[in-house]
């Protein structure tokens, strides 16, 4: 029988259910859509725009383009994790007849190449760029509400040293919250039959835990139980510290050693000392009654804790990629920044019971079946 430990562990990396039996029984029974499809396209248009337009306006952003792929040299691809799980989609390009070739990947999120982009287009403090970000993560399961193809908008934006504290990070949080309440408001508005006591909205505020504080709650869960429990008193959360390791001897989820900063020494609202400056917004699902995860991100590292945590994680080689070197030698503004689930957040808004409902991509048969039988329609 598995151990509280065995179960801790099991459930540091790779997102999903990863059981598509346990899937069937997850998904509800009495779903029906409150938009037809045509109104979805409509509605996920819409608040689109909306997100967009205030995000950008709210944390002084522009919209930028963005790449589908790296170069495997340039070591801005994003890695999501620490232990190698979840690797990118890679191909030679043969490019002159194999005698100028690159060697490319499909990036897993834009992650480190905003804080490159934010020199690139000149970004004074304060300033910042935002991205209509489009990716393939291949090692995810494919369940209710994770996908090969993934939609961010990812955003970044250029810092001072002064501003790398908890309470920039929590006021940077409060602001995004605003607008995807907003959002939701928005699209109700258009559309009042979102507007339904079944599924209740989300609330006005969101609540600040750090993970150390969650685990105290929540002792021998593993982290996703222990998620889940927090999110039935606050259906709003965001999860600060994800990465270092807290007293149970695991960090709450496993995190890349690169771009996010969860080393830096905090302290609580009551005095105790924590340590990180970044985290993940996650909400209940009224729809799903599951966890829902909307945006990860923070403060990212400067050259001291870059070097910190690649020692921890034994990455020390990584510093001789350019992106590494760039922060180490200061070469590139500090910054804040996050990646916002779009398919994720337009589920969630629109009261879909699956991201299938708000974007196209590839589905296994069994899932689609399953959908089915649940009067669950995902786009073809």
């Amino acid at each position: 029988m598995a151990t509280a430990a065995d179960l801790k562990k099991a459930d540091l990396a790779g997102p999903g259910i990863g059981d598509y039996r346990e899937l069937e029984k997850i998904l509800p029974n009495d779903y029906s859509s409150l938009l037809s499809p045509k109104d979805t396209q409509k509605a996920v248009f819409a608040v689109k725009q909306y997100i967009e337009e205030n995000l950008c306006r709210e944390l002084n952003l522009m919209m930028v383009t963005v790449p589908l792929i790296v170069d495997i040299d340039s070591g801005v691809n994003d890695m999501l994790d620490r232990d190698g799980s979840r690797t990118p989609v890679q191909f030679h390009i043969t490019n002159d007849h194999d005698r100028n070739p690159v060697d490319a990947q499909i990036v897993q999120a834009a992650t480190k190449w905003k804080r490159m982009a934010l020199k690139q287009f000149g970004m004074k403090t304060g300033e910042g760029l935002c991205t209509d970000m489009r990716a393939v993560r291949k090692d995810y399961f494919l369940d209710h509400d994770h996908s090969a193809y993934v939609d961010q908008w990812d955003w970044e934006r250029s810092v001072t040293a002064e501003m790398r504290t908890l309470d920039f990070l929590k006021d940077t949080v409060r602001k995004i919250w605003k607008v995807i309440k907003g959002a939701e408001t928005f699209i109700q508005d258009r559309f009042p039959q979102l507007r339904t006591d079944k599924y209740p909205d989300l609330p006005d505020e969101i609540t600040f835990l750090h993970a150390e504080e969650i685990l105290e709650m929540f002792p021998d869960l593993p982290r996703k139980q222990r998620e889940t429990q927090i999110l039935q008193k606050y259906p709003a959360v965001f999860i600060i510290g994800i990465g270092w390791t807290l007293s149970d001897g695991y960090p709450h989820e496993m995190r890349a050693a690169d771009y996010d900063d969860w080393v830096t020494e905090t302290v609580s609202e009551d005095g105790r000392p924590m340590h990180g400056l970044n985290g993940d917004i996650l909400v209940w699902n009224p729809v799903t009654k599951r966890r829902h995860e909307l945006m990860s991100g923070g403060i990212r590292v400067n050259a001291e804790t870059l070097r910190k945590q690649l020692e921890m994680t034994g990455q020390l080689d990584w510093l001789d990629l350019p992106y590494h070197k760039a922060v180490a030698n200061n070469e590139i503004p500090l910054s804040i920044g996050g990646g916002i689930g779009q398919a994720r957040t337009q589920m969630l808004i629109l009261k879909k019971a699956h991201l299938g409902e708000v974007t196209v991509t590839v589905w296994p048969k069994v899932l689609k079946e399953i959908c089915r039988k649940k009067n669950i329609h995902v786009i073809d």
